[in-house]
């Protein structure tokens, strides 16, 4: 079935201590780093950059899924 009423929920909470930046979530718990609009996530390896106007840019991150 492709229709769907209501979105889907997801459950996630990110906490912050400074530049220190707790993510949990029902995959699990992933930790990054945080410094104005650039930030990494030491799970998927993945940065990503806060662009002005609407959007941002990210990179493909370090790990391959296989």
């Amino acid at each position: 079935m492709g229709f769907r009423l209501l979105p889907r929920f997801h459950a996630r909470r990110t906490f912050r201590f400074g530049p220190l930046r707790l993510n949990v979530g029902a995959d699990g718990l992933s930790w990054g780093l945080g410094a104005g609009r650039w930030s990494w996530n030491a799970k998927s390896r993945r940065h990503t950059v806060d662009t002005p106007g609407p959007g941002y840019w990210q990179s493909e991150g370090g790990r391959r899924s296989r």
